[in-house]
């Protein structure tokens, strides 16, 4: 069986079935959320590591400037996913022989500009030649702790009636992928949604100081994303299509397809969070950008429905992405 057939997340499950348990004792959290945690000394440490290849990850011909500023900003997304704060990061290169110097000095521009807006430091890395040019950031952060707890964003503490809610707008990353792939010279808010994310890094370390406990970004497709949460906590989410956030650029632009790519588009690297209403109201009134209440956990099996306003199921050609099977995209899902 092929690895396309057997799809990413299946895979992800059987490799990490052939490493075993964790055999050390201050490994807090590993394979299957979007860091690993452990303790080092009197400090909780985060980690976590993305690659993006041209032609599958950034279409060939988009500024490499954002190449350089994506490449950084989804593992600081991954890092806020968890609720911490990225600190160091190392930085590998893959680069055919013909490559311009100036190309690579421009993503260094970007990514060095991503550093600076997130607090990180790049501590080093290595090139290495390739048959095409591909970026791999490793990314370390720290967690904050409480009486000796960390306080951490994860898949498997949802609770029946948390609320589920989510910041920003959805959708607007995927929008701006079809309008490069029209015109990869396209500008507008859409495709620079697409092009620079900017990862709510201060919202979510508001919601762990707060007592949120669950949550993860959007990368793959708020209805996957929101799934894989259902699927770590076995329970269910109900997900009501009228309150989900949609930009009103995505609106004039694919009015037909607004909510499909709002769901299940990817690559926003929004926050979802969950937690008992009450917290979520007060993470509300305490942050500058917008956060949308868009369902709630429910008892019901573990996957995230899509309700209308009647309260039917919706459903939709795909839930989200998988790097592996034959529908993966060239755009930059790499969270």
């Amino acid at each position: 069986m092929s690895v396309s057939e057997i799809g990413e997340f299946a895979l992800i499950r059987r490799l990490a079935k052939r490493l075993g348990a964790a055999a050390s004792s201050d490994l807090l959290l590993g394979i299957g959320d979007d860091a690993a945690v452990w303790r080092a000394g009197d400090q909780v440490l985060l980690a976590t590591t993305d690659t993006m290849v041209e032609g599958v990850h950034f279409l060939p011909g988009v500024p490499w400037a954002d190449v350089g500023w994506k490449a950084l900003a989804v593992n600081v997304s991954d890092i806020a996913a968890m609720g911490g704060t990225p600190l160091f990061a190392l930085v590998t290169l893959a680069l055919p022989p013909r490559t311009g110097e100036r190309d690579i000095e421009a993503l260094y521009d970007g990514l060095s500009e991503s550093a600076r807006r997130y607090g990180v430091t790049v501590a080093g890395g290595d090139i290495v030649r390739a048959p095409q040019v591909s970026v791999t950031v490793a990314l370390i952060g720290r967690a904050e702790q409480k009486d000796g707890e960390p306080l951490l964003l994860r898949r498997d503490r949802a609770q029946a009636g948390d609320v589920i809610a989510v910041t920003g707008t959805l959708g607007d990353s995927a929008a701006g992928l079809r309008r490069l792939k029209e015109d990869v010279a396209a500008s507008g808010p859409l495709a620079r949604a697409h092009l620079r994310p900017a990862p709510p890094l201060a919202a979510a370390q508001l919601a762990v100081r707060l007592g949120i406990i669950c949550g993860m970004d959007v990368s793959d497709g708020l209805l996957q994303d929101v799934g894989h949460i259902c699927e770590m906590s076995k329970l269910g989410a109900d997900v009501h299509a009228d309150a989900v956030p949609i930009s009103a650029e995505l609106r004039a632009a694919y009015p037909d397809d607004a909510l499909a790519l709002a769901c299940s588009g990817g690559e926003d690297y929004q926050l979802v969070l969950l937690g008992p209403r009450e917290r979520v109201e007060r993470l509300q009134t305490q942050v500058e950008m917008p956060i949308a209440v868009i369902g709630e956990i429910t008892t019901g099996p573990p996957r995230a429905r899509l309700l209308d306003a009647a309260g039917a199921e919706i459903h939709l050609d795909s839930p989200g992405w998988d790097q592996l099977r034959p529908h993966g995209r060239p755009s930059g899902r790499s969270g």
